[in-house]
């Protein structure tokens, strides 16, 4: 069975830190481009990073650049999201997901493109 948990997530004030956590099971994980998505109260989702299932390719939203790092490690079948310089307007619901990707395209990934595989979501607030 193909998983996706997600922790890490909590309070904090204005320009502090939190790094996320997304434990998978049950994949194959080079063969899965991984992303994070958040979702705040009465907005869209929106993708913020991915990072591809080779090479560690990455992309990420232009709201997060520079504060955000997002990483993979595929022994421990994990991708974690280092948040960094946190704003209110950071505070969401954040998902992990995952999509598998043809060998061709095993280099790439796309913050905006479909996901098949969604964690549970952990919430991040940031507030003073």
């Amino acid at each position: 069975q193909l998983q996706l948990v997600e922790s890490g997530g909590g309070l904090v004030q204005p320009g502090g830190s939190l790094r996320l956590s997304c434990a998978a099971s049950g994949f194959t994980l080079p063969f899965y481009a991984l992303a994070w998505f958040r979702q705040a109260p009465g907005k869209e989702r929106e993708g913020v990073s991915c990072i591809s299932g080779t090479d560690g390719n990455t992309k990420y939203a232009d709201s997060v650049k520079g504060r955000f790092t997002i990483s993979r490690d595929n022994v421990k079948k994990t991708v974690y999201l280092q948040m960094n310089s946190l704003k209110p307007e950071d505070t969401a619901v954040y998902y992990c997901a995952a999509t598998w990707r043809s060998p061709a395209d095993r280099s790439m990934c796309d913050i905006g493109g479909s996901y098949g595989y969604w964690g549970q979501g952990t919430h991040v607030t940031v507030s003073s």
